[in-house]
């Protein structure tokens, strides 16, 4: 029980250390920036309850709102897709139950799975985000552009990250 709190609090302060720092410095050809806080939230074990999934996913987008200037527009597209997660996971598992307290992971749901797994909560988040930070359907190609690009370097990102995670090789988890 405290590996596991104490793994989640390692997870949350670095990766939003590496968002707040590199990350969010980086926005390719001005279009696609990638969010790889949003592992921590992905990484939460199967079976958490529907109201903590939602509290740490409002407290990660919170930070990440307080340090990059947005004020509530993480915070609300974490909490979106916090509160979706659940929902998420019938889906990857082709509708078996998946057993409580499993960590997210290529070993435990599988490549496929696990790609879509986070390829379906990235595009969730990046949605709610980038739509409320538009506040506007003006350019509407422009926004869709922008959604995609960025999806595809958040889910390549999460997944490099995941395949060298050396511990939910080991584990399991």
């Amino acid at each position: 029980m405290i590996n596991n709190l104490l793994r989640g609090f390692i997870y949350f302060v670095v990766f939003v250390l590496i968002q707040v720092l590199v990350l969010n410095n980086i926005h390719f050809l001005r279009i696609a920036t990638p969010f790889l806080y949003l592992y921590f939230i992905i990484k939460m074990p199967v079976g958490s309850s529907r109201t903590q999934v939602v509290f740490f996913s409002f407290i990660a987008g919170v930070v990440i709102d307080t340090f990059s200037n947005t004020p509530g527009m993480h915070a609300a597209a974490c909490t979106l897709a916090g509160f979706l997660q659940g929902a998420l996971n019938p889906c990857i598992s082709w509708g078996k139950d998946l057993p409580e307290g499993i960590y997210p992971s290529y070993k435990t749901f599988g490549f496929g799975g696990f790609f879509r797994y986070v390829l379906s909560f990235v595009l969730i988040q990046h949605t709610t985000l980038f739509v409320i930070e538009s506040l506007t359907l003006f350019d509407p190609l422009f926004l869709v552009v922008r959604i995609l690009s960025s999806v595809v370097m958040t889910t390549l990102l999460i997944c490099t990250v995941e395949a060298f995670n050396i511990e939910s090789q080991k584990s399991g988890e």
